[in-house]
């Protein structure tokens, strides 16, 4: 079927979408209505951890799917149970909330942090956070971003988060006051451009919060569930926060998100946090299934050997075509161009014949790359020479 041939004018306007509709997807290609294939390295936005309609996931959701779907999160279910448990087993929380996007479980860190801070911190609300943040598109998850222009897109904010810079930890601390509850940020700003947050920077912060009696929270939306190397990307500073929120890949591609907190700091009561569909058994248990296929050893360590076999290959690149380098953690890296033409990169690399190349340019002078996890170094080298064809026609 043609384009044209799909009713897409009855979808809202919320981005601007090439004419093209996908049917399918296998790995790391996915195939349009007019039967074009594209190497995906998207994936979802860093969701497809494991690729497209990857046969653990297959299993996990026909199986589940035959038994139960969703008794309400008013009961309990065996497939939530166990992904609670595999998430507290591999990290240093003990209690677990799931949503169904990484913007819910962000939400659902701040009101954890504010109900801490009204019980035991005198009412304490602000929750620092950082330029050039992303954590979600709700009203309040809008206004925790440093997002430039979100400030006033949907005015008035929620208030009560103040702003400082990644890396510089005096800015931080000149944010705090009596009415501070916690920092808020991601190890690594991925809509910012792939810029890490350093280890001493991350060690700054945890001594700093325990210093002031202020709890941190990771958002680690986009790199957690082995995206940088690690299981998570806190586990590189060897520091333990007091909250973290996933989403993406812990769901492999199906709606899935979590709310982690230690003992301490879980003080949700009955009725003050919910979701119709929070903790649905057949979510779930793809979550399992992708927990327990990445959390193996051999394959996170997969995951770093590929990341070093890709960042050589870009900065490779980048010195050819007199680039600025490439940063980046684990299998989120992004290439530094120097100049605005990212746009235009990406635009070009999805029209490429006979098949396309799916890229991101979150900002207009660099391209970010998130394969799945499971990506070959075959196919880390075709998309270089797609790459670099499509390089060839513009630089």
């Amino acid at each position: 079927m043609h384009f044209n041939d799909y009713p897409t004018r009855s979808l809202m306007t919320i981005t601007n979408r090439p004419e093209l509709v996908f049917t399918r997807g296998e790995g790391a290609w996915l195939y349009d209505s007019e039967g074009k294939r594209y190497l995906d390295f998207i994936q979802g936005w860093a969701v497809n951890c494991l690729g497209h309609s990857h046969k653990t996931m297959i299993h996990a959701l026909t199986t589940q799917a035959q038994s139960l779907i969703n008794p309400g999160p008013a009961f309990y279910n065996a497939p939530s149970a166990q992904l609670a448990g595999l998430l507290t087993d591999f990290s240093c929380f003990q209690k677990v909330f799931f949503a169904n996007s990484g913007a819910e479980a962000n939400e659902g860190a701040i009101k954890l942090a504010r109900k801490w801070g009204r019980k035991f911190k005198n009412g304490a609300y602000e929750i620092i956070t950082f330029n050039h943040s992303f954590h979600g598109r709700t009203l309040a998850t809008m206004s925790a971003s440093g997002k430039p222009g979100w400030d006033t897109m949907y005015a008035p904010q929620v208030a009560g988060f103040p702003k400082a810079e990644l890396n510089d930890i005096a800015s931080v601390a000149r944010c705090i006051h009596d009415k501070t509850v916690a920092i808020m940020l991601e190890p690594v700003q991925g809509e910012a451009g792939v810029i890490g947050a350093t280890r001493e920077f991350m060690q700054q912060l945890r001594a700093l919060t325990q210093k002031h009696h202020l709890l941190l929270i990771v958002d680690e939306v986009q790199t957690g569930c082995g995206r940088t190397g690690q299981l998570f990307a806190y586990q590189w500073s060897d520091i333990e926060p007091d909250i973290m929120t996933l989403g993406k890949g812990i769901g492999g591609g199906v709606p899935l998100a979590a709310l982690l907190a230690r003992d301490e700091v879980a003080c949700f009561e009955a009725g003050e946090q919910g979701g119709t569909y929070n903790g649905n058994p057949l979510m779930c248990a793809v979550g399992v299934a992708i927990l327990e296929h990445i959390s193996q050893a051999d394959f996170l360590a997969g995951v770093r050997e590929r990341a070093a076999y890709f960042s050589d290959a870009l900065l490779k690149l980048s010195n050819e075509y007199g680039f600025a380098g490439e940063r980046g953690e684990g299998l989120l890296r992004a290439l530094l161009l120097g100049k605005e033409i990212g746009h235009e990169i990406v635009e070009k690399a999805r029209e490429l014949e006979p098949a396309g190349l799916l890229l991101n340019a979150p900002r207009p002078n660099l391209i970010r790359f998130m394969p799945a996890l499971n990506v070959t170094k075959d196919e880390i080298d075709l998309m270089l020479v797609m790459l670099r064809k499509v390089l060839d026609s513009i630089v």
